[in-house]
């Protein structure tokens, strides 16, 4: 999303030639009070102390040194900028700051996530220079008596400061505090007064500037543009894909409708295409960019209940599937395109649909949402609020609080990747779990301020009060929005998924996830725990180990710590395919469910699906396999037998064929069936593992009349035109422990069209399969190969790749290492 304006101005940014040094705190009050002899280290901005301190080899993130209990001052020259009047605009200041110009006092600033602009006078020869006052004593300051003190956060005076709980988080993630302009420092110059643009959308009018994209339900896209305007009359043209319109001036405000039909609308990505359209101001001859969006209706449906909440896109409900986000770098608080790119393609390529931005992170920039809206992933978007009793009778915290959602929701008015506002994280379940009345924890913030702020500001967003929300309590799962680990912190067995009923899961399955190269000597380095609590979710990770595979984690750690390893990469995707499995059915109660979470922020087997270093852990790759468009399900309805759901949500009708097979030993098909069918777009079909084998038969081993037949049901939906498997799904009747084989695997390496593959098959059922290949990343890892199909896995060359590829496969069944 790229919004130019003004237009015609100029902006440049301030990114070269800042210096940066650590005070003693409130020693110093203007910039000339600093000694001539204070040393000044290279700085980046937009970034922080932390980043400039890293890379003067005097900052080390795994333990970091405290950066609250001193004053950071930064300094820029501006010798070289034209003299004459301009605008200094601060996109984000962490956090209590003050800004001077020369010696003056332009702007003092208590809010890491508001943006200024002042109008100041250049004479090309100012220092420009900020202040940013030591965080300690201020969280140090009391304000209104709290009701509750939440464990999370490690300092009790957040709750009075507008600043990211990033870095107070002990157990959660490193405490590496934000200090430093984070977001761009720019000047803006007007344009020539004697420009047709040069009247129009003068700078410090932006947040005037209105823009909706939506669809109508005959399918036509609807486009409306407003802004001030303080000239003589022009000949303005908003054109969009084609069409164009004249914009007409009332009081003083330039206004446009354009109507738009058979506009491609836009999806997420799962259901169809992300389809973005340029927005241009035409003057005289001459066109504007203003933005670029997309035409997508979206609601949210509560259900006859009101109970129930499911994203409706288009006229259809969509599953929402992701993770939750935490920070691209949690000590460079990075907000550019470069930065974010890499993280969010892999949240595509894992078949996420939505993301989400939890109260306890930060606002994320004009890009990231730019990059959703191309890359066609939801952004579910929390305020930055979480746990506290924040003083929503202060009047002073509630402007800031209005003034960081009104630039966010202007920032994001034309994004259709935008998709749920959320007043923020757990402060309705830290209240009501500590037993207090829900006229105390559910209070006007969340329910009066901030609701009619968002329909102000954006009435077409749906808002939800706060992230869970929606039940008797807040925190039970089987009504509105839910925090769900029962699977999970709360070690309920498997079935639980299905039996707590989640209507929609803002967050669930945490576990500390292992990525391949993860050895036991770190210890409990970058295990992630709760406070207070005298578990891990490394426990968390062994019980699902116990429970799945039949083993003492602690046996097993101690005597084969390499088995160990390989049962708990395999361990946490295993339950989180399984979850997946039981909301995605086509009677489930569950719309949606987002991971805990998508990314790590410290090294370490933390809850990330990727790790700190964008490489991707063996949960992603279930994560992947369980968020496949078209996909295949089982379901074991005990005496009911073993049902098989199929998906297709993808835009497009598919046929294919569906082959099942219970295998003996894991390679003899005691009983198999085969079916050629159609998936109907947007649709889902449920078939009787017995209606495909034409008589009863004991598929689930539910009625236990003699002893087992087979040890691994094996559903393959094949493209009935390209043979190409599109969907498998694996149950396990005796458990995977019974499931073991020593499959011998063979592979050979095929190169077509410049890329390499790997074509694997077996001799028998091989359970969570391991590819190792130095310089490439699979499609697919951890995966079940069942025999009788060529299993096509494309090798992604990573940067500084070169030559044949070559690497080794394993599998939990054997000790057989393959090489290739």
């Amino acid at each position: 999303m790229s919004l130019l304006i003004p237009i015609g101005s100029r902006t440049s940014l301030l990114a070269e030639g800042w210096s940066l040094a650590l005070t003693e705190p409130g020693a110093y009050t203007l910039p000339s009070d600093l000694p001539p002899d204070l040393e000044f280290l290279p700085a980046m901005v937009p970034g922080t102390a932390a980043a400039a301190l890293e890379a003067a080899g005097r900052f080390d993130r795994s333990n970091p040194e405290p950066l609250i209990d001193n004053d950071a001052w930064y300094r820029c020259p501006l010798a070289g900028e034209t003299p004459g009047p301009a605008i200094l605009r601060f996109a984000g200041l962490a956090t209590v700051a003050e800004v001077f110009l020369g010696e003056t006092l332009i702007l003092s600033s208590a809010s890491m996530f508001e943006s200024h602009e002042v109008a100041v006078e250049l004479t090309g020869s100012e220092t420009l220079s900020i202040c940013f006052r030591a965080l300690k004593p201020h969280l140090g300051k009391t304000g209104p008596r709290a009701r509750w003190r939440p464990r999370l956060m490690n300092s009790q005076g957040l709750r009075l400061i507008r600043t990211t709980a990033l870095g107070f988080m002990p157990g959660w993630c490193p405490e590496v505090h934000p200090v430093g302009p984070w977001r761009p420092v720019s000047v803006i110059r007007s344009p020539a007064s004697s420009s047709p643009a040069g009247h129009l959308l003068p700078a410090g009018e932006k947040r005037k500037l209105a823009i909706s994209a939506e669809l109508d339900e005959r399918g036509a896209g609807l486009l409306k543009v407003s802004f001030p305007f303080d000239g003589p009359p022009h000949d303005l043209r908003l054109v969009c894909n084609g069409s164009e319109t004249h914009f007409t001036n009332d009081g003083g405000r330039y206004s446009a409708a354009l109507r738009l039909p058979g506009i491609e609308p836009w999806w997420p990505h799962t259901h169809g295409e992300p389809a973005l359209y340029d927005v241009t101001l035409k003057i005289e001859d001459k066109e504007f960019l203003i933005v670029r969006t997309g035409f997508r209706s979206l609601t949210v449906d509560r259900g006859t209940d009101g109970d129930d909440f499911a994203v409706v896109v288009n006229g259809d409900k969509i599953f929402c599937r992701g993770a939750v986000w935490t920070s691209a770098d949690i000590a460079k608080l990075p907000g550019d395109r470069e930065s974010y790119e890499p993280w969010l393609r892999l949240a595509k390529e894992a078949g996420m649909n939505m993301i989400r931005i939890p109260g306890i992170a930060t606002y994320e920039s004009p890009d990231f949402f730019a990059l959703c809206d191309e890359l066609g992933l939801l952004v579910w978007q929390d305020l930055m609020l979480a746990n506290f009793d924040y003083p929503a009778g202060d009047p002073d915290f509630v402007i800031h609080v209005k003034t960081e959602v009104g630039q966010l929701l202007a920032a994001t008015q034309a994004s259709p990747s935008l998709a749920v506002l959320c007043g923020g994280s757990e402060i309705y379940q830290q209240g009501a779990m500590l037993g207090l009345p829900e006229r105390i924890w559910k209070g006007p913030l969340c329910e009066e301020i901030l609701p009619a702020l968002a329909a102000d500001c954006r009435p077409d967003l749906p808002y939800v009060t706060n992230s869970p929300s929606g039940g008797a309590l807040p925190f039970y799962p089987n009504a509105g929005v839910a925090h769900y680990y029962g699977v999970g912190a709360y070690k309920r067995p498997l079935e639980d998924a299905r039996r707590a009923n989640i209507r929609f899961a803002a967050e669930c399955l945490a576990f500390s996830n292992l990525s391949d190269s993860e050895t036991l000597a770190g210890g409990k380095s970058g295990i992630p725990r709760d406070a207070g609590v005298d578990w891990d979710f490394e426990d968390v990770r062994d019980h699902y180990l116990g429970t799945l595979y039949d083993a003492d984690p602690q046996t097993l750690r101690a005597q084969q710590p390499e088995r160990y390893l390989a049962l708990s990469r395999a361990v946490t995707g295993e339950v989180m395919e399984a979850a997946f499995a039981e909301w995605r059915r086509p009677d489930s109660t569950c719309n949606g469910a987002l991971a805990f979470t998508f990314q790590d922020v410290m090294p370490g087997p933390s809850w990330g699906a990727v790790g700190v270093d964008r490489t991707p852990k063996p949960a992603w790759f279930a994560l992947k396999r369980a968020f496949r468009p078209v996909q295949a399900i089982f379901a074991d309805e005990g005496t009911n037998g073993l049902d098989i759901h199929l998906l297709n949500e993808t835009p497009t009708d598919l046929p294919v064929v569906l082959e099942l097979a219970c295998l003996r030993d894991g390679r003899m098909a005691v009983v198999s069936g085969r079916r050629d069918l159609t998936l109907v777009s947007r649709s889902s079909e449920s078939i009787a593992s017995t209606d495909l084998f034409g008589a009863f038969f004991d598929t689930n081993y539910a009625y236990r009349f003699g002893p087992p037949s087979h040890d691994v049901t094996v559903a393959r939906l094949k493209h009935a035109q390209t043979g190409e498997i599109v969907a498998e799904a694996f149950h396990f009747p005796l458990g995977r422990a019974r499931a073991f084989h020593d499959a011998e695997i063979a592979v050979s390496v095929a190169e077509d069209g410049g890329e390499f593959w790997l074509e694997l098959s077996t001799d028998s059922f091989a359970q969570s399969v391991s590819i190792e290949c130095a310089g490439y990343r699979p499609s697919d890892n951890g995966f079940h190969l069942a025999p009788g199909a060529i299993r096509r896995i494309r090798l992604a060359a990573l940067s500084g790749a070169a030559g044949r590829p070559g690497g080794t496969i394993r599998s939990l069944g054997g000790d057989r290492i393959l090489r290739f």
